[in-house]
């Protein structure tokens, strides 16, 4: 198996959002985004799914070894061998890499975040710097595009938090800000326990309507002149608008399942876009 085969059947096998708004873009920037999309997942993976702590950082410790060395000319596994080619062509820099590593290594150092000055930070390495790194990729011309990336990353982590909080909570993680769990008088045993109450529908109706706003700000920052270019995280942005207007809708219901929208509309929301343009 080559690295592009590699890093493709990782990002396929994902089933993320972001898999369908790749397959609209010219085959280099395809190869390019689906490179570095494997890249996060490989260290995204070394947090979910090695349970020993120590293993997991010593893990990540390697990745940050092979970013080093491939930067240094060397690189060793798949994923990095089909990201190098194209990260001078998108100005791809090791320390995008290693901002995606440090906002993993939160994930092993805290379960908690005290307030959303310490959750926004962790947003932003985690989905801030991936998105300011495609859309690179994508094509951007403006320096206000690297803005409007960094607030659509955001939106896109928020989204994930309010999607996974009851999956998170079997992990005895929560991602919900404790300062806000106290304003909303949720107990962090109750998400802990997925116990659902009154107070815990209008705490989720607080952070989808602060990630609605992200979206917003988001769309409102990225000049006219890239909104064509940067087609393939409108994409996104509308699949997973619509995912959080599905919670929305739900009431909320996300301690005891993971809600998703199925392939097929996700791909017809792709397709839609590219389409509208918008």
């Amino acid at each position: 198996m080559t690295p592009e085969q590699y890093v493709q059947e990782k990002a396929a096998a994902s089933g993320s959002s972001f898999y369908y708004a790749f397959l609209f873009l010219p085959p280099p920037r395809r190869a390019a985004i689906t490179a570095f999309y494997a890249f996060c997942r490989e260290v995204d993976d070394v947090v979910d799914e090695v349970h020993d702590l120590g293993v997991a950082a010593q893990k990540l410790a390697w990745w940050r070894q092979e970013v080093a060395q491939s930067f240094a000319g060397q690189p060793h596994h798949p994923a990095m061998k089909a990201l190098m080619p194209h990260v001078a062509a998108h100005d791809i820099r090791a320390e995008h890499l290693l901002a995606v590593i440090e906002g993993c290594e939160m994930d092993l150092q805290q379960s908690r975040y005290l307030d959303y000055a310490g959750l926004q930070r962790y947003c932003h390495l985690v989905a801030g710097v991936v998105g300011e790194v495609a859309s690179g990729i994508f094509g951007r011309t403006r320096p206000e595009t690297i803005a409007y990336a960094h607030q659509l990353g955001r939106a896109f982590q928020l989204t994930n938090i309010i999607r996974d909080v009851g999956d998170d909570a079997r992990r005895g993680r929560i991602y919900l800000p404790v300062s806000e769990l106290q304003q909303f008088d949720v107990k962090a045993h109750e998400v802990l326990n997925r116990v659902y109450s009154d107070r815990f529908t209008a705490l989720m109706r607080f952070q989808a309507e602060r990630a609605q706003r992200c979206y917003d700000e988001a769309l409102a920052l990225l000049p006219e002149v890239d909104r064509r270019s940067q087609k393939a995280g409108l994409m996104m942005a509308n699949i997973y608008r619509t995912l959080l207007t599905e919670i929305e809708a739900g009431g909320y219901q996300v301690l005891h399942q993971r809600i998703s929208l199925t392939p097929v509309r996700k791909l017809w929301i792709a397709m839609r876009t590219n389409w509208r343009g918008r």
